[in-house]
């Protein structure tokens, strides 16, 4: 089957209503795989389109954001307090233990569960483990060849959508102190490694 030419008029429209209706970001491969597969578009053409779907939203209340695992739309944080009454239910409020170690598995991953108690100073508790990875914030990638061989932890793409961020590049730093005492934690080989 021949592939056919759009305009970038057309190419804009398709892309911007894709995301739109997809119900979770969609990266520009896929958009390429799917539905433009029949259409003769290069990536630079996508890349193009995307950016005057970015620039047209730049004074609307919604943004084309890039997120871990693609594109979506979503509206200014701004507006946060006004769309907020739109849901009777709260969002979830999270422990500060669950976001310290989720912040921990982030900042330091791959990370074992041991690491995350040495620096944190106290146990871990199953449940925030088991939060985490059944909301798909995190996963593990391995074991640590250790006694125990205790799980290695990192994030997800669906930690980097929920928290609006197209990498981990984009967490914001850690202040020096915080950094610092850390490693210093992290490279202690007084302090036993703990497994699972």
């Amino acid at each position: 089957m021949a592939t056919k030419r759009i305009s970038d008029e057309q190419l804009v429209e398709i892309i911007e209503a894709a995301i739109f209706v997809a119900g979770k970001p969609v990266s520009k491969r896929h958009l390429k795989e799917t539905v433009l597969a029949d259409l003769s578009v290069s990536m630079p053409r996508i890349n193009n389109a995307i950016e005057q779907i970015q620039t047209h939203y730049q004074t609307r209340g919604i943004k084309l954001v890039a997120v871990g695992s693609g594109y979506r739309f979503q509206a200014c944080a701004s507006l946060a307090p006004w769309l907020a009454n739109l849901w009777q239910e709260r969002a979830p409020k999270y422990s500060r233990a669950l976001l310290e170690t989720l912040s921990l598995i982030a900042y330091r991953q791959p990370i074992t569960r041991g690491e995350i108690e040495q620096v944190r100073g106290v146990t871990v508790g199953s449940g925030i483990i088991k939060t985490l990875l059944e909301r798909e914030w995190i996963r593990v990638v391995g074991h640590k060849e250790v006694p125990g061989r205790p799980a290695l932890y990192a994030t997800t793409s669906a930690f980097l959508d929920y928290f609006s961020l197209a990498g981990l590049d984009e967490l914001p730093p850690l202040p020096e102190l915080q950094e610092s005492k850390i490693n210093q934690l992290l490279s202690d080989p007084s302090v036993r490694e703990l497994s699972e």
